[in-house]
């Protein structure tokens, strides 16, 4: 079956189960296409919020789609493909931060919502990549226990030098796999590109940045800027949408290897058998996974959600 002939069997089956579709930016074109939604983990949780559809299908990795829960919790919400993992979400628990708290209860647990539901249970508040530095700032307590992501928390640090900010070594794999060495050569063989790139990345890495933010903020900057070619430091995806999106200008991946192996996991039979299992009652020889959790992890999990919004907003 051709692309867009399954494609158009999405689109119906969609419709006839009532299913928004949710695609993370770093899903594969063809996915992004179908999606009624796309963007970074937060804005497709919130946009979860707005939709009337019975039904969510995340094309993401699971702590995506446990926070659309968490945020729409009168839906149902399905994972496209139940492997489809978070590394950095997966690296710390909530018996690990439990401890670090009760050995150091005066600071604020600050989580990037790259965490589980079970670990948000022990945090003060959440931040996204894009929302970090304002809400790190506005909170009262100066001492701040940034987790997992110590990237993103350094770059936080250097931005907030009046904050006593504690690390602990943990982040993403994809991002800090990106070398000095890397970025130096591309920018040796496109002089006239700005380099544009994502907080996960290595300190040492986004120093040499013309543009540092979220992958949103990538994006918007990209597509607003008089410039004309960019080197893209987040997922290769990315520099693939915008070349899309902006066929004026030119997009090059910081590197080839820059690849999240979870995201690109989820295929786009996966997302036309996740609705076939949706329409035949959840048959499960299909390879999807409906979210399913109790009330008190989700009272328990949002409290840090919710003062995001509250200090963020």
């Amino acid at each position: 079956m051709k692309v867009h002939e399954l494609q158009e069997k999405i689109l119906k089956l969609k419709k006839e189960t009532n299913t928004a579709i949710l695609a993370h930016s770093y899903q594969a074109r063809e996915i992004v296409e179908i999606a009624d939604y796309t963007g970074d983990s937060y804005k497709l949780s919130v946009d979860a919020t707005k939709t009337n559809a019975d039904n969510i299908l995340f094309c993401g990795v699971h702590f995506m789609a446990e926070t659309a829960k968490m945020l729409s919790p009168e839906k149902r919400v399905f994972l496209a493909n139940k492997n489809a993992g978070c590394p950095m979400a997966e690296q710390m628990d909530r018996e690990l931060i439990s401890q670090i708290r009760e050995q150091d209860p005066e600071r604020t647990v600050v989580a990037y919502i790259n965490t589980t539901a079970s670990l948000k249970t022990v945090c003060d508040v959440c931040v996204t990549s894009s929302s970090a530095l304002k809400i790190v700032k506005a909170i009262e307590n100066d001492k701040i226990l940034f987790i997992p992501d110590c990237n993103l928390g350094s770059w936080v640090k250097k931005q907030l030098p009046e904050k006593d900010i504690k690390l602990l070594h943990g982040g993403c794999p994809t991002h800090a796999a990106v070398t000095v060495a890397e970025v130096k050569k591309i920018k040796e063989e496109h002089p006239d590109a700005l380099f544009l790139v994502h907080p996960e990345c290595v300190p040492e890495v986004v120093a040499l940045a013309d543009y540092i933010g979220s992958t949103s903020g990538i994006m918007d900057f990209a597509r607003k800027s008089e410039y004309k070619k960019f080197i893209i430091g987040t997922e290769t995806s990315i520099a693939e949408h915008l070349q899309y999106e902006c066929p004026e200008k030119i997009f090059y991946p910081v590197t080839k290897d820059i690849v999240c192996r979870n995201m690109k996991i989820t295929t786009l039979p996966d997302v036309y058998n996740a609705l076939v299992r949706i329409s035949d009652n959840n048959s499960p020889e299909y390879n999807s996974c409906e979210i399913i959790m109790e009330q008190d992890l989700i009272s328990q999990a949002r409290k840090c959600i919710d003062e995001m919004i509250r200090l963020g907003g």
